[in-house]
């Protein structure tokens, strides 16, 4: 079983709630129940949750709801710890390079201040 954390800013902010704010009840709930998965299930299938290529192995929580696709990127910290960092609606068939070279940012940010 994973656990699953949200990054949160050196000032205390976290910018997946922020995101997950600015869902729809329907599309929290969405959300919420791939998240579940994510957390309890052993491997997690393909459709839901993936390692990203090319990237500081950051990992990408998948949700479509109709038209409406959503991504999360987050890490491994440790062994069964994933950390989001970002979350996004995705408009196009690539996850967008800005969208990971933040994860990537947030990620060396969260290892440097948790190794102090």
């Amino acid at each position: 079983m994973n656990k699953i954390e949200f990054f949160k800013t050196e000032t205390g902010k976290c910018p997946v709630e922020d995101f997950l704010d600015t869902l729809s009840d329907k599309q929290a709930e969405k959300v919420a129940w791939v998240l579940r998965l994510v957390r309890d299930m052993k491997p997690v299938p393909f459709q839901y949750f993936k390692k990203l290529v090319n990237t500081d192995d950051i990992w990408e929580v998948c949700v479509s709801m109709g038209n409406n696709i959503f991504r999360l990127l987050g890490f491994y910290y440790k062994e069964d710890l994933i950390i989001l960092t970002n979350g996004f609606q995705k408009k196009t068939q690539d996850t967008p390079r800005h969208e990971i070279e933040l994860a990537e940012k947030r990620k060396k940010d969260f290892l440097k201040r948790r190794d102090k």
